[in-house]
């Protein structure tokens, strides 16, 4: 049997450059409107996590006490973005959330990454 395929992208249906410039700028609008305070916790509690080098997501950070439920559901994304931009973290596969305000839906697992482990990332 075999698998219909599809033209990559089907046309008038997806444009995918229109789709990333939407989610970087609401990155940025998440970005610009987390509290300083908060952005610091989160940042502090990914690099801790990273360190242990265990595989984690945003859930395991509240669990453990290190941050606070931030005030929208959307300040995760920059922070953990930002520290995988930085060479802190890199993506583990996707796991349900641990999170009950998303009823277990789908979210990206991460993990320290080996230089920053090894203190060649600050």
């Amino acid at each position: 049997m075999q698998q219909l395929q599809f033209p990559e992208p089907v046309q008038g249906a997806v444009d995918p450059s229109a789709g990333e410039t939407a989610k970087a700028d609401g990155m940025a609008l998440a970005q610009a409107n987390t509290p300083v305070d908060w952005a610091d916790a989160c940042a502090a509690a990914i690099k801790l996590m990273a360190r242990r080098g265990v595989v984690f997501q945003a859930a395991d950070l509240i669990a453990e006490g290190l941050v606070d439920e931030p005030d929208s559901p959307n300040r995760w994304g920059p922070a953990f973005l930002r520290a995988s931009r930085a060479g802190v973290i890199e993506p583990a596969g996707v796991a349900q959330s641990k999170r009950a305000t998303v009823h277990r839906s789908l979210c990206r697992a991460w993990q320290g990454t080996a230089a920053y482990r090894a203190g060649a990332v600050a």
